[in-house]
C-alpha cells in the first residue's frame, strides 16, 4: 500500500519523541530532519519537503510546545494539521453546471487510465442519481471506442461515438445528444500520448473552445512517482486543469505524489483509485489521507462505505435474527454478499486505527468468501435453514457440489456455531463485557478460515 514506508518512518520518529518526555527545541530539529528525510524517501517534492518540515518546525518552537508534558502528541497534532494543509486542507468537489449537461474532460498520458476512470466516475455519479453519458473522444488508440463501450456496459452507462471524426465534434455532438436526452454529466474520454506534446495540447484546446468544459480532470498514475508532479504541472501550465484523479494508489508506491501535487500546481486532487475494480474510486479527503499515512486509520471513510453499500433493513433484520437466535446460513450468505459490495477485505479493515501496519504482510485472499458461497449454495433450502441437520453424508455432498473438501464445509459449520454462541453470550447480563476482555483473533487478522 501507499506510505507504508513513510508511515513506518514517521511512527518511528514520533515513538523516540515520546519515550523523552518534554522536549528541547534541539529535539525537535532533529525529529523534523528525519521527518524531511522520509519525505524526500516517500518521493515527496525536494521544496515541498523541506518547506513542510521548516512550517512544522516553526509552529513547535513557536507554540512553546516544548514545555509541555504532552509535547510529543502536540508534535504529531502538528504535523497532521500540516499534512491535511499541504494535500488540500478540505475535500475538492466537481463543478457542476447551471445548465445540463455539466461537462468533465479526462486527460493524461496514454496508458493512465484515462478509460478505466471515465466508467469509475460514471458509475461514482451513477451512485448519487445522476445520469451520466461517456464520449469517446479517443479516435486514435486501437480499440479505445470498444474498450470504452465495454467498461461504460459494465457500469450501465451509455456510450456515445462516431468513429473517427474529429474529437471536438463528437464533444459537441454528445453535449447536444445529453442535452436532449437528459444526461445530467458528459464525461470525455480523450486520447492521450506518450508524452506531452503539442498535437496532443491543440486538440484538447479545440475541445475545450467548441464546448463548455466545467471540469478538466487529469488521470495520473501515482506508480510514476514524481514524475506524476511533473506531468501534473506541465499539463496545468498548458491547460489550467481543475483537478487530479490519483491511480493505484493501493498500489505499492512511495506515495510523494499524493503529498506532492497541490503544492506544486495548486490543482487538487479530487479522486484516487484504490483497486481495478470500477467501484475502487474514492473521494479525496486531505484529512482522512493525513490521518491514515500517520497510522490513525480512516474511520469516517470506512462508515461511508459502509452507509453506501450495506443495505439498512437487511442489517437491522440480520441483527434481530442475531439476538433471537434465529440467524440461519441463508442470513449468513446475505451478509457475506453484502460486505463484498464495500471492496476488498484488506482495504475495509485497513481503516481502522493501528490495522493498517499488522494487515500490511497478511495475505488476505478474497476469494475465501467465494468459497463460502459455494459451500452455503450446495446446501439444500432445509439445511440452511437448519445446519444442525448436516451429518457426515450431507456434508460429503456439499463438499462435491462446491468443489471443496469436507474439512471446508466443518470450518463453516464450526464458525457458524461460534458466532451464534458469541451472540447468545452478547444477549445475557454482563455478556457484552465478558465477551469484549475474551475475544481474541486467532492466529492473526489472516486467518479467516480457508
Amino acid at each position: 500500500m501507499a506510505f507504508d514506508n513513510l508511515s513506518d518512518k514517521l511512527s518511528g520518529v514520533f515513538k523516540r519523541l515520546r519515550s523523552k518526555g518534554k522536549l528541547s527545541e534541539s529535539d525537535v530539529k532533529t525529529a523534523m530532519r528525519e521527518v524531511r528525510l522520509a519525505l524526500l524517501e516517500a518521493d515527496v517534492n525536494y521544496k515541498v519537503a523541506k518547506d513542510f518540515t521548516n512550517t512544522v518546525t516553526e509552529k513547535c518552537i513557536g507554540a512553546n510546545v516544548m514545555e509541555s508534558l504532552t509535547a510529543p502528541q502536540m508534535v504529531v497534532k502538528i504535523v497532521k494539521e500540516e499534512l491535511t494543509a499541504l494535500m488540500g486542507s478540505e475535500q475538492a468537489r466537481l463543478k457542476t453546471s447551471n445548465k445540463i449537461p455539466t461537462v468533465i474532460m479526462m486527460c493524461g498520458l496514454q496508458g493512465s487510465g484515462k478509460t478505466t476512470h471515465s466508467a469509475k466516475l460514471a458509475k461514482y455519479l451513477k451512485a448519487q442519481g445522476h445520469r451520466p453519458l461517456l464520449v469517446a473522444c479517443d479516435i486514435y488508440r486501437p480499440a479505445a471506442i470498444e474498450q470504452l463501450k465495454v467498461v461504460g456496459k459494465a457500469v450501465d452507462t451509455p456510450v456515445f461515438e462516431m468513429g473517427t471524426e474529429k474529437p471536438e465534434i463528437i464533444a459537441k455532438k454528445a453535449v447536444d445528444k445529453a442535452r436532449d436526452y437528459g444526461y445530467d454529466f458528459v464525461i470525455l474520454d480523450t486520447a492521450g500520448r506518450l508524452h506531452i506534446d503539442e498535437a496532443l495540447m491543440d486538440e484538447l484546446r479545440r475541445i475545450t473552445e467548441t464546448v463548455e468544459v466545467n471540469d478538466i480532470l487529469l488521470v495520473i498514475d501515482s506508480m510514476v512517482g514524481q514524475d506524476a508532479v511533473n506531468i501534473a504541472k506541465a499539463f496545468n501550465d498548458i491547460l489550467e486543469i481543475d483537478g487530479v484523479i490519483l491511480t493505484k494508489l493501493d498500489g505499492d508506491t512511495r506515495g510523494g505524489a499524493a503529498l506532492s501535487v497541490r503544492a506544486v500546481t495548486g490543482k487538487p486532487i479530487m479522486f484516487v483509485g484504490v483497486g481495478e475494480k470500477l467501484d475502487e474510486l474514492d473521494e479525496f479527503h486531505p484529512d482522512r489521507m493525513a490521518s491514515r499515512i500517520l497510522g490513525m486509520g480512516d474511520v469516517l471513510s470506512l462508515i461511508e462505505r459502509v452507509e453506501s453499500e450495506i443495505d439498512q433493513k437487511k442489517a437491522e433484520e440480520a441483527a434481530r435474527k442475531l439476538k433471537e437466535n434465529k440467524f440461519d446460513m441463508n442470513d449468513l450468505l446475505a451478509q457475506f454478499q453484502q460486505i463484498k459490495k464495500m471492496g476488498s477485505l484488506k482495504s475495509i479493515l485497513s481503516m481502522l486505527p493501528g490495522m493498517d501496519k499488522q494487515l500490511r504482510d497478511v495475505d488476505i485472499d478474497d476469494r475465501q468468501m467465494l468459497r463460502i458461497e459455494a459451500i452455503i449454495k450446495s446446501m439444500t433450502a432445509k439445511e440452511r435453514e437448519k445446519p444442525d441437520i448436516i451429518n457426515a453424508s450431507r456434508k460429503r455432498r456439499i463438499a462435491v457440489g462446491s468443489g471443496m473438501k469436507v474439512e471446508d464445509v466443518n470450518k463453516l459449520l464450526n464458525q457458524y456455531d461460534q458466532m451464534r454462541k458469541m451472540f447468545r453470550q452478547m444477549n445475557t447480563k454482563g455478556g457484552k463485557r465478558k465477551m469484549m476482555r475474551g475475544m481474541k483473533m486467532p492466529g492473526g487478522p489472516g486467518n479467516l478460515g480457508f
